[in-house]
């Protein structure tokens, strides 16, 4: 069992708490007020899960924690995409709460408690993506001795982080009750889309056996469709 230096536990916990205070800014300024049941319950199912599964990592796999917490890609074409996707958390999490300020479009109290559901579902795939794939970062690289995985949910689609991610953030507005903020967050699977055109063509020239994977494994995204 390894455990983390403390330079990488001050970087989690900094990154941490700076998630925790940057979004709930975003969405409890723009619903001016702090009675905002679904934006606390979003902040609950959130980072609590996230919270525990950083103290799993940082015991257990510390060097997963540390990939997991590099965000900056260096290829030009993934670099616009992650930011596109951040102006898009920003400008959905804005909307959400102006919609419950406002009164917009308020999704209905049984739809938020099946978006809960389903974004624990989501949270579960993460799990279970990551416990299978050590070599999983945030950006798109290949490590030294990096080998195909071809078991388990990437035996199913090529990209199962992405697709349990898209049920994450695709759930997110909804467990804050607005169905405006849905329509922005529909922006993620198309950049995600793009992201993987980009990201296959990388791993076919820098990852041994990805080819064979492909013809292995015929489907991205979601089995028999994509």
């Amino acid at each position: 069992m390894k455990i983390m230096d403390g330079k990488l536990f001050i970087s989690a916990i900094v990154k941490y708490l700076l998630g925790v205070i940057i979004i709930g800014l975003l969405v409890f300024i723009p619903a001016g007020t702090i009675n905002y049941f679904n934006g606390w319950l979003f902040m609950g199912v959130l980072f609590i899960p996230m919270l525990l599964a950083g103290i799993v990592m940082m015991i257990k796999n510390p060097e997963l924690l540390k990939s997991r917490l590099d965000a900056k890609e260096k290829q030009k074409e993934q670099g616009l995409v992650i930011k596109l996707s951040g102006l898009m958390f920003i400008i959905g999490f804005i909307v959400a709460g102006l919609d419950y300020r406002y009164n917009w479009l308020q999704l209905p109290r049984v739809g938020v408690y099946i978006a809960v559901g389903l974004f624990l579902f989501g949270y579960i795939m993460w799990g279970v993506v990551l416990k299978q794939n050590t070599y999983l970062s945030r950006t798109i690289k290949v490590t030294e001795n990096q080998k195909v995985i071809d078991s388990g949910l990437y035996g199913i689609v090529r990209h199962p982080m992405y697709t349990a991610t898209i049920i994450l953030f695709l759930s997110m507005p909804l467990v804050l009750g607005s169905i405006i903020s849905f329509f922005v967050f529909l922006m993620y699977p198309v950049l995600i889309v793009i992201r993987i055109i980009y990201e296959e063509k990388f791993l076919e020239k820098e990852l041994d056996g990805y080819i064979e994977y492909k013809k292995k494994v015929k489907y991205r995204l979601i089995p028999f469709i994509w």
